[in-house]
């Protein structure tokens, strides 16, 4: 049976494709503050801006494609039994190819209603406008998770962690919780490996850490080698 590997991907994977991470500028994100685009207390007020800086979102999205760092995962399927486990809203690790992907913090291609949170709607274009409802007649907001909210997610990450064979990191300062937590459920002396050029620092004794200081690209190029040849 192959091995399982998780892989838990950051804004810095898709910043290769062009799109901007959370923490750039300064808690600034191409000039908005981000407490006030990507929190629920934003929403409540202004949900027109918040709408707005959304379908932004969504038209840079279109014109992205998947990097070297996506393809690379995706490949990884190829050795072993791969779940990637992503805080990225965009679906850029699906169009590489990856077959197990679960969203923390939800889609950015998907609505939902304000009333009834199962009710989740798949979008087949970038705009989102105040006026536009759910079959219960309820304003649709973009279906992501914001700061102040819930992880929906959360436990079925955890269980995926709890069962990795290898543990990958790429792209994400661990600074983000609860998706930070997960390092802590990864199992006794399974081989951990970091990919960031900021290399955030894992304080574990129960793991042999590897780390990779550079971007997702080229520290997933020399991961991948290294992991299929003890494999």
């Amino acid at each position: 049976m192959a091995k399982r590997v998780v892989v838990l991907t950051g804004a810095g994977v898709s910043q290769e494709s062009g799109l901007k991470t959370f923490r750039d500028s300064g808690g600034l994100w191409e000039g908005y503050d981000v407490m006030e685009v990507a929190s629920i207390d934003g929403w409540h007020r202004d949900p027109e801006l918040v709408l707005d800086f959304y379908n932004q979102r969504r038209k840079q999205a279109l014109q992205s494609k998947p990097n070297r760092a996506h393809e690379l995962i995706a490949a990884l399927e190829e050795h072993f039994d791969v779940h990637v486990i992503t805080q990225n809203v965009d679906e850029l690790h699906e169009a590489a190819g990856s077959s197990n992907v679960l969203h923390l913090h939800g889609k950015l291609f998907e609505s939902r209603s304000t009333e009834d949170p199962g009710l989740v709607y798949k979008m087949d274009h970038w705009e989102l406008k105040l006026g536009d409802t759910c079959e219960l007649g309820s304003q649709l907001r973009p279906n992501i998770v914001w700061f102040g909210e819930m992880v929906p997610a959360m436990d079925e990450a955890v269980l995926i962690t709890r069962n990795a064979d290898i543990f990958v990191v790429v792209g994400t300062s661990l600074a983000v919780y609860p998706a930070a937590s997960l390092i802590h459920f990864v199992g006794m002396n399974v081989p951990m490996y970091v990919v960031d050029p900021n290399t955030p620092e894992i304080n574990n004794s129960m793991n042999q850490v590897t780390y990779f200081s550079e971007k997702a690209s080229a520290g997933m190029e020399k991961l991948s080698k290294e992991i299929i040849q003890i494999s």
